[in-house]
């Protein structure tokens, strides 16, 4: 843990051991075998989702009973407190059932409408990122920080949702944009986005994405040093996109970005 105390380290301790317990979880059922069901937008759904969720849930109620909650799977509580949990319990579900290994438990906590902290735990990868405002990010307790990377020429980009990003009001450019990086690799985006946040990735791009997909990210995100905005430019978790950057790359993503916006 970090080594200067804050008013977020029982949350963040709740929170890792929440996620820890839910990665075990979803192991377990994994091991048992597991049939995926199709959502109302055709996104997977398992039993380990479901009961990931209902764990995480009781034990963040246990410890924080007035805080409110949003989570993927259903979850749906009134905030009390001015504090919401905003839960995904299988990030990357398609990858679970698979039995690719860059799925995670994403625990993020909102209050006042802001994002204050977050988890993301990767259990086959054994990795748990985790932060809070103004005390920074981290990998297993190791402080981690962007890249200084400025040049494209130099920097790995990651662009995400490859079935769905022939909608965006970039994609007839997109191609040509990314001819300018170093390289592209898109392992899946909670993954990519932990690995921008450790510097080693500069750009990561995701057109598709819901408030639960982003809470725990974007915190991690930004005390690592990275900048966070969606497709308008907003600083949001709620513009159903994202990009995170390197400060160095963010003058050029923004202009491709608002250089080609569909005229209103």
């Amino acid at each position: 843990m970090p080594g200067i105390m804050n008013q977020l380290q029982r949350e963040l301790e709740v929170a890792r051991l929440a996620a820890n317990r839910a990665g075990e979880l979803a192991l377990r059922l994994q091991a048992g075998g597991l049939r995926a069901e199709s959502k109302s937008d055709e996104s997977p759904v398992t039993i380990a989702d479901r009961e990931c969720e209902r764990m995480i849930v009781e034990m963040l109620s246990e410890s924080f009973p007035e805080d409110g909650f949003l989570g993927e799977e259903g979850a749906v509580k009134p905030s009390v407190s001015g504090r919401r949990w905003i839960i995904d319990p299988i990030d990357g579900t398609r990858d679970f059932v698979r039995g690719n290994p860059v799925w995670a438990v994403l625990i993020g906590l909102e209050e006042e409408g802001r994002v204050v902290a977050g988890v993301a735990h990767l259990p086959v990868l054994g990795d748990t990122y985790f932060a809070s405002a103004g005390d920074g990010a981290y990998r297993n307790d190791d402080r981690i920080r962007v890249s200084g990377i400025a040049d494209p020429a130099s920097a790995v980009l990651s662009v995400n949702g490859w079935t769905s990003i022939g909608r965006a009001h970039f994609a007839p450019e997109l191609l040509d944009w990314i001819s300018q990086f170093w390289s592209v690799r898109c392992f899946g985006g909670c993954l990519d986005a932990m690995m921008l946040a450790a510097g080693q990735m500069e750009v990561w791009i995701e057109p598709k994405v819901a408030p639960w997909d982003l809470a725990a990210p974007k915190i991690i995100l930004e005390e690592a040093g990275a900048r966070f905005f969606d497709f308008a430019g907003v600083n949001t978790i709620y513009g159903g996109n994202s990009v995170a950057c390197t400060p160095g790359l963010e003058p050029m993503v923004r202009d491709f970005l608002d250089r080609r916006q569909t005229p209103g």
